[in-house]
């Protein structure tokens, strides 16, 4: 039996920040299954003659602008987010550093913190807003330190499975710096706070590494790879797949709580050298290449995204891959 799904018909949806790669991904495929959108560019550098320049490139719909407006909002002014939310009944909000601040830093979870309550705060605040869709990613689950054990006795041989159901150590991230991880986990943990404080319906997406042409080794989430792929948890996922899961959570009645997403689990040498081959320069990860294609070590940690891949079976988008891991 497929499960529920809300009526698309005249839905209004906004999409913040709609200037970012999934924001703009996203954007894309509402139009594309018949929603009107509020896009809600956080960059104020971002021209939108150019930004609807860039939506009609990919829009095979000559009708996009008449189920589109385009907003300048920025997460941290309340206000300009109530604006752009007006008429909306659901939110997808994801977080994108500023261009002043383009890298994360030991203070960037202050900032994305002050974000998230803005956001969750005017949702709530909103009459019309049935649902809030909150990008979160992996690194918010993922961070703490594996070898203990469930009892932190130390055990290595431990099997420990991680899932949805996981936080990320803030106490660990701040020791090792990992301030992707900081920065995702204290957002999150916030933006739940309030959601339930309000009685506000909120899903979160924790989203693996996003595969894209734009991917480079400067990406925030890529600090401690080495570790990832050494415990069996350096888990990616293509941009369109992560489009997909966003919009069957906010269509699927039946979703709830966080959704870890992601359709490759890098553990193998062979997967690392392809990966490090797309981020690095040839001559960068040439002595790489004799890697035979084994595991890496022992992976007492496992990941599972069998609670998304349970949502998406009935998803209606026959290119979507699944692959579940446990």
């Amino acid at each position: 039996m497929a499960p529920a799904m809300l009526n698309k018909s005249s839905k209004t949806v906004c999409v913040m920040d709609a200037s970012g790669l999934v924001g703009t991904t996203l954007v894309h495929s509402l139009l594309q299954r018949g929603y009107i959108v509020h896009a809600a560019l956080h960059n104020y550098h971002h021209d939108i003659d150019e930004y609807l320049q860039t939506l009609e490139r990919g829009n095979e719909s000559k009708n996009y602008n008449k189920k589109l407006r385009v907003f300048h909002s920025d997460p941290l002014d309340y206000y300009s987010i109530m604006d752009a939310l007006k008429g909306c009944s659901a939110l997808f909000y994801s977080f994108d550093p500023p261009p002043q601040q383009p890298s994360y830093d030991e203070f960037m979870d202050e900032l994305e913190v002050r974000a998230a309550h803005n956001v969750v705060e005017a949702c709530a605040q909103t009459d019309t807003i049935e649902k809030v869709v909150f990008t979160s990613s992996a690194t918010a689950v993922i961070w703490r330190d594996h070898h203990q054990g469930e009892d932190g006795g130390g055990n290595d041989d431990i099997d420990v499975t991680i899932d949805e159901r996981n936080w990320s150590d803030i106490s660990f991230c701040r020791k090792f710096k990992l301030w992707h991880g900081l920065s995702k986990t204290m957002a999150e943990k916030a933006a739940w706070s309030l959601a339930m404080d309000r009685g506000l319906n909120m899903v979160t997406i924790n989203s693996g590494l996003i595969m894209s042409p734009e991917l480079t080794i400067k990406e925030p989430y890529l600090k401690g790879a080495a570790e990832m792929f050494e415990d069996g948890i350096l888990v990616t996922v293509d941009l369109k797949f992560l489009v997909d899961a966003h919009i069957c959570v906010f269509e699927d009645v039946s979703s709830y709580g966080r959704y870890l997403c992601f359709n490759r689990v890098i553990n193998s040498n062979k997967d690392a050298v392809k990966l490090a081959n797309m981020l690095l320069p040839p001559s960068s990860n040439e002595q790489h290449q004799s890697m035979d294609d084994k595991k890496s070590n022992y992976q007492h940690v496992r990941i599972s995204n069998k609670k998304l891949c349970k949502l998406m079976v009935d998803y209606d988008n026959t290119s979507s891959q699944l692959v579940a891991s446990s």
